[in-house]
């Protein structure tokens, strides 16, 4: 990668992480539930894009600068693994265990399952 794009990553990852708190707040205000969904949402929607970052890749139509920049830069920044894992830690402190273990796996399965989609829709995306 060149300077640019490592400055360029940078502050993709802070402007990821700065989308992630506005729409973590703007969600969280709006519903309240057992489960912390705006965190669930945000790494849900992040490995979506993510899925379609590396398949526009992996197809050629989406070169490693811009890959990287947007991946592990804006959504590296958006989404929040450590942040689900605390909330589902926490969860089960609180003796909530049924909800900790629904956050946690319940956000591993979704944000594989989204990340699988991603890939699979970035080949018809371009006409493969």
């Amino acid at each position: 990668m060149s300077p640019g794009e490592v400055l360029l990553l940078g502050a993709a990852g802070g402007i990821g992480a700065a989308v992630r708190y506005a729409v973590d707040t703007a969600v969280s205000r709006r519903l309240r539930s057992a489960l912390p969904v705006a965190t669930i949402g945000i790494n849900v929607t992040g490995s979506f894009a993510l899925g379609l970052v590396a398949g526009l890749a992996l197809a050629g139509a989406l070169g490693a600068g811009p890959a990287a920049v947007l991946g592990t830069g804006f959504l590296g920044g958006y989404t929040t693994f450590s942040t689900a894992s605390y909330q589902s830690v926490s969860l089960a402190l609180a003796g909530k265990w049924g909800a900790a273990v629904v956050n946690a796996l319940g956000t591993l399965v979704l944000a594989l399952a989204a990340a699988l989609a991603g890939l699979l829709l970035a080949g018809p995306l371009l006409g493969a």
